[in-house]
C-alpha cells in the first residue's frame, strides 16, 4: 500500500554475532599490561590482537 509516497520498509539483513572485537580488546589489554611487567605477557597481548584483526578483516571481507 502506497500513500502519499510512503512504502513498506525492506527487512535489513542482522549481522551475526561475533567474537572479534571483544579479543581484539583483551589483546590490546595483555599487550599493554605486559609493557609494565613481562614480555610473555606482550607476546600473548600480540598474538590474541594479531589473530582478532586478522579474523575480524577476513570476516568482514567475506561477509557479502
Amino acid at each position: 500500500m502506497n500513500l502519499d509516497g510512503w512504502s513498506t520498509p525492506k527487512p535489513e539483513k542482522i549481522p551475526r554475532p561475533t567474537y572479534w572485537p571483544p579479543l581484539l580488546a583483551l589483546g590490546t589489554i595483555l599487550l599493554l599490561w605486559g609493557i609494565v611487567t613481562t614480555w610473555i605477557i606482550s607476546l600473548a597481548g600480540f598474538v590474541c590482537f594479531v589473530t582478532a584483526l586478522t579474523g575480524w578483516i577476513w570476516e568482514l571481507y567475506h561477509d557479502k
